[in-house]
């Protein structure tokens, strides 16, 4: 997994910074965000950083529903989940690319679900962070 491109950076990530870092991917990131905001109603962001070690994300949510993490990296970017035990099913039995399914199914187990995470790196992650996105709601 590439790593995160704000690590160390003590303030969130401007527009500018955050462009510069994503190199390409930029149009993938606005694609993304765009169609969460238009198929699913996630419109709620808020950055985050825990530590500078860590780095900064994009904080996704529904009310005060954690729905998803972006992380910019350099040249790219990472989606993470935690999908409850209704939404791992789901997830399985929906129409999302396999390397998808198995790492949902091979995803780290925490009491507060399932952690899952991949790079986005073209068209079809978004088209399966969308779905993602979706089952977490419905579940």
């Amino acid at each position: 997994m590439l790593p995160n491109a704000f690590i160390g950076k003590a303030n969130q990530p401007t527009d500018a910074e955050l462009t510069a870092e994503l190199g390409e991917s930029r149009r993938l990131w606005d694609d993304l965000l765009a169609r969460l905001a238009s198929e699913c109603k996630i419109i709620d962001q808020e950055w985050n950083s825990y530590s500078k070690k860590a780095g900064w994300s994009l904080r996704l949510k529904v009310k005060k529903r954690n729905i998803l993490y972006l992380s910019p990296c350099q040249g790219g970017f990472r989606v993470a989940f935690v999908l409850g035990d209704r939404a791992v099913t789901a997830a399985r039995a929906g129409k999302l690319p396999r390397s998808i399914v198995k790492m949902v199914e091979e995803g780290q187990h925490y009491p507060e679900g399932t952690a899952v995470r991949f790079d986005v790196s073209g068209p079809k992650d978004v088209d399966a962070v969308v779905k993602l996105a979706a089952i977490k709601l419905q579940n």
